[in-house]
């Protein structure tokens, strides 16, 4: 075979060469290094003008190692990124589409297998390739990367990755109150499935919550649940950001990094309270949630979802930080309290459409009922009273 078809049928491997490196300056706050250890003046550049544009920092890396990916297969090819067309484009969207994604790799003997469903929750884990979403989001980067460069008047005249031009011009002036028009995907774009959001029963909630084996994880869990923030957002706040008389806290939002403020139920006030009081006050500007165990030091995202799983293994299931939003949302959209642009408030969501798939009916609600009818006996026939059975049973067969 053609190495080219060799790489989209994910028959062979690329040379992991470069990295993408934290950098001590602001415009860009990473860079992609080659083999040699020097950086891609393009790749830099198109990096500074995503700092420039106000993107996170994390952002930045994010494209970074989309940017790596990208010129692995190029230096592998023998392709400069001037000449790149979309040939080597496809052979990239094919062989993402192939290969295995080193992040899926389970290293515990008592992890599940990929992309199998945890009968428990009726969640599945995550597939041993690569996500559609991740293949869209590549191709994204480059067509990013080539779009920039156009418009210094450098690189190839035409953008190796295709674009839907009804899908732009659909989408351009379209209102956040409107519904997203189905449009056709641009070439090589892969097909997202529409996942509904994924809240947490009652009966599993009570059981994992009763899992946490302190005060800590039992006020961050029901402080997720009660106020819909993100685990990020909720793990930076500090002692300054708790309004306890006004039942709230400030958060920093994702996307708009604006200070807002979040409802809190009084029972995780109270449980921060019981938390604070066993652990102590931090120092003002500190965040509030502490580690517990070797030196102190501020509660990580990735310790927190160590909790999870601690919590996961002990109940088989594989519930995830972000289920707690979830929880949160569908807890307020079908409570029969809330209107559902007070929810979008409450939630911070951009569309008033991402809040409304809140409202979908989950498959654990209707347990109940269907164990009703399926139980319900068959009612008997009746007849109307004047007939002779003898022809009753020639006309039904009863």
């Amino acid at each position: 075979m053609d190495v080219r078809d060799e790489l989209m049928e994910g028959r062979r491997a690329i040379p992991r060469l470069g990295r993408v490196v934290e950098v001590n300056r602001a415009h860009p706050p990473y860079a992609m290094l080659d083999a040699a250890g020097a950086e891609v003046e393009p790749v830099t550049a198109f990096l500074r003008d995503l700092a420039l544009g106000d993107s996170s920092p994390l952002t930045c890396r994010s494209y970074g190692y989309g940017m790596l990916r990208w010129f692995r297969r190029l230096w592998f090819l023998g392709t400069g990124w001037e000449q790149a067309t979309e040939s080597e484009v496809a052979v990239l969207t094919g062989w993402l589409r192939t290969a295995a994604n080193p992040q899926r790799q389970r290293h515990r003997a008592d992890a599940s297998v990929a992309g199998t469903v945890n009968l428990r929750t009726g969640k599945s884990s995550l597939c041993a390739g690569y996500a559609p979403r991740t293949i869209n989001h590549a191709l994204t980067v480059i067509s990013g990367f080539y779009e920039f460069h156009a418009h210094q008047g450098r690189g190839p005249v035409v953008n190796p990755v295709p674009h839907s031009a009804q899908r732009r011009r659909a989408l351009g002036h379209r209102s956040p109150l409107e519904p997203t028009p189905v449009v056709g995907r641009a070439r090589l774009r892969q097909r997202v499935p529409n996942r509904p959001p994924r809240a947490i029963p009652d009966r599993l909630w009570d059981e994992l919550f009763t899992a946490m084996n302190c005060d800590r994880d039992r006020a961050l869990l029901e402080i997720y649940v009660s106020s819909g923030a993100r685990a990020e957002e909720l793990l930076g706040i500090a002692v300054g950001d708790i309004d306890w008389s006004g039942q709230r806290i400030y958060v920093i939002t994702k996307g708009t990094k604006a200070r807002e403020a979040v409802p809190v139920s009084p029972q995780g006030l109270f449980r921060l309270a019981l938390y604070l009081d066993a652990a102590g006050t931090p120092a003002g500007g500190e965040p509030v949630w502490r580690t517990r165990r070797g030196p102190e030091r501020p509660l990580t995202y990735w310790a927190m979802r160590r909790v999870m799983q601690r919590a996961n293994t002990l109940l088989g299931t594989n519930w995830s930080l972000h289920d707690l939003r979830h929880t949160a949302a569908y807890r307020m959209a079908n409570g029969g309290k809330l209107t559902l642009p007070e929810v979008q408030t409450i939630m911070r969501h951009a569309d008033i459409q991402t809040t409304n798939r809140y409202l979908a009916v989950h498959i654990e609600e209707l347990f109940d009922k269907l164990t009703e009818h399926y139980s319900t006996p068959r009612p008997p026939r009746r007849y109307t009273a004047g007939y002779a059975a003898a022809d009753i049973e020639a006309v039904f067969g009863a």
